[in-house]
């Protein structure tokens, strides 16, 4: 009788569990950290806050050690693979690259936080433990070969995020914001759990590898099949925020604390599709002449609302959310195209858009003072003359999401148009040329207020060192990626389901 648990499995749940473990002891620190400081004969109780995120740093480190052994053991082993819980769990270069990805997203957001957290006077604890809990549920969801895994992981992830978004109590945005996330959000979790009930009964079992093989052999035209298609890929393009189930997004990102809209635009996209990528190329790749058609008309259409709606934003958030939905649109094109170029090129913009989205929403976390929110397209008026610093690393930024070189932005894309060239979709690669140029029109936007108009505020930045730190370092990289690829787009390579 083979042993549920075994030293596999073991090396392969470590990750999440470091993440759980220091997301729950945060907790607990919180509530002791009166009597901790009391030692040190500190009294005031905001003395006691910075070590919320520097209790994150271990979690963090322990974590990326764990990963690192995972990386080693399968170097060492020569596998392709490491499977855990009966198959339930594979850790394989797919599920290394987005866990990276993750870690390096809640690092970033969590050493940004303490100042934002400070002004907005809603430093609690539990926002670091949700960050280290949602990173958990995003593990599953890159790990996951198993229906229950994947949707266990899927509403950890979700379940942290609703919270997280209406976590500024006192504010209404945020309220009126985590309600929409969570009715919607819900409703597409209904959609996605039918569509799973549908897998288990063609396969007989949760197994992606089981259900693929049932999916394999059952006809095309055959309605069963249609029916787990629409439902399932109704759930999963909700998470993406592709279009038309993107209406969430733009109200969850403006409403939001602005730390966890830059969290919830890059580690959540990038989970979602990653947990994408196991479906369509797992039970849904033997029916590819049918969903490939139906998901490019809606990367068209998701490139078309986003680009279009993004135009008439004041808002910075909301035009950086529907930003993010045309960013989905392009990804998408990825997985329609297909073929390996493709495949990487979805890693490669997954990845550069992490820096570069990240950076864009650190830049606007700096402007945070006082009674000013900051998140007005005239609230960036005259920042090359208040903060040169901040003001050129928005640029970056902006350039590179525009998709322009020497940037990191531009990789991402010409892989995606590459791979379009290269599978014969000619017209589809036209039309995302063409929505490039739109983008550039309202990113430039920004770059003209920020450098151009005058501002009637005239006190510099002040922003922490962790945030100068974090926006310095996405800079950079976001340059790098661009100017050096090779090393990024060789960690891309590994990363391509087989």
């Amino acid at each position: 009788m083979t042993p549920f648990y075994t030293a596999t499995d073991h090396l392969v749940l470590l990750p999440a569990i470091m993440l759980a473990f220091f997301g729950c002891a945060i907790l607990l620190l919180d509530h002791w950290a009166p009597d901790i400081m009391a030692l040190f004969r500190a009294a005031n109780p905001k003395d006691r806050k910075w070590l919320l995120p520097v209790f994150v740093l271990p979690g963090i480190a322990f974590t990326a050690y764990t990963l690192w052994r995972q990386q080693s053991y399968l170097a060492a082993s020569g596998a392709t693979d490491i499977q855990a819980f009966q198959g339930s769990l594979v850790i394989d270069g797919f599920s290394l690259f987005f866990n990276w990805i993750f870690l390096i997203a809640s690092l970033i957001v969590a050493i940004v936080s303490y100042r934002y957290l400070d002004i907005e006077g809603e430093h609690h604890g539990e926002y670091y433990g949700l960050i280290l809990l949602a990173n958990s549920g995003m593990f599953f969801l890159a790990a996951g070969s198993d229906l229950v895994t994947l949707f266990i992981g899927l509403e950890l992830m979700a379940l942290c995020f609703y919270v997280m978004v209406g976590f500024l109590r006192g504010d209404r945005r945020s309220n009126e914001a985590a309600m929409k996330y969570l009715i919607l959000g819900a409703f597409s979790s209904g959609f996605l759990l039918y569509g799973f009930s549908i897998l288990y009964g063609i396969g007989g079992s949760t197994k992606l590898a089981a259900i693929s093989e049932a999916m394999a052999a059952r006809e095309l035209d055959d309605p069963v099949l249609w029916l787990a298609l629409i439902t399932t890929a109704v759930g999963l393009l909700f998470k993406i925020s592709a279009a038309p189930f993107h209406m969430w997004a733009p109200d969850a990102y403006e409403g939001a604390p602005t730390t966890v809209t830059a969290y919830l635009s890059v580690a959540s996209k990038a989970a979602s599709f990653a947990f994408l990528l196991r479906i369509f190329l797992g039970p849904f790749a033997a029916s590819r002449e049918v969903w490939e058609p139906i998901l490019a008309a809606i990367a068209v259409l998701t490139m078309t609302v986003g680009n279009f709606a993004a135009i008439s934003q004041t808002n910075v958030k909301r035009l950086l959310a529907y930003s993010s939905i045309s960013h989905a649109g392009y990804m998408l094109l990825g997985l329609v195209a297909g073929n390996e170029t493709g495949l990487q090129g979805i890693s490669v913009y997954i990845l550069v858009y992490t820096f570069m989205n990240l950076g864009a929403f650190l830049v606007i976390v700096a402007l945070r003072r006082g009674n000013l929110i900051g998140d007005e397209i005239e609230d960036l008026a005259g920042l090359m003359r208040r903060s040169p610093g901040m003001a050129m690393l928005m640029l970056v930024f902006l350039v590179s999401l525009a998709g322009i070189p020497p940037t990191a932005g531009f990789l991402g894309k010409f892989y995606i148009f590459l791979a379009l060239i290269e599978t014969g979709h000619y017209v589809l690669a036209v039309i995302a040329t063409l929505y490039v140029a739109v983008a550039i029109y309202y990113y430039f936007r920004m770059v003209r207020t920020m450098f151009l108009d005058p501002s009637a505020e005239q006190e510099p930045l002040a922003g922490s060192f962790g945030l100068r730190l974090a926006g310095v370092s996405a800079g950079v990289l976001t340059l790098a990626i661009g100017d050096y690829p090779e090393p990024f787009l060789r960690l891309a390579q590994t990363s391509i389901l087989r």
